[in-house]
């Protein structure tokens, strides 16, 4: 149960990160109408109703390669200066 919360929260929370940053644009184009409900001897009905239309538009996010120069820093290695210090070096 509350593994179904979390996602929830981190669905809504991502539509209202979309919205906000405009990369999600939902327009209602329809609206929606209750059916209409009768009660009858032999049990209850529904007849019309409408759902709701929505026109959303999305942001696009585009993906590529490109070539660049990246500087490097050189590494230089300085041997031990004698075997003394070599040898404390092996020992530690």
């Amino acid at each position: 149960m509350r593994a179904i919360l979390l996602v929830l929260i981190v669905v809504v929370l991502a539509l209202i990160a979309g919205i906000a940053t405009g990369f999600l644009n939902i327009n209602q184009i329809r609206g929606a109408q209750a059916p209409e409900v009768s009660a009858t001897a032999n049990g209850i009905s529904a007849k019309g109703g409408q759902t709701p239309k929505f026109d959303v538009e999305t942001g696009s996010v585009e993906v590529g390669t490109r070539n660049a120069t990246v500087k490097v820093p050189a590494v230089e290695v300085k041997p031990p200066a004698n075997k003394a210090a070599e040898n404390q070096v092996n020992a530690m």
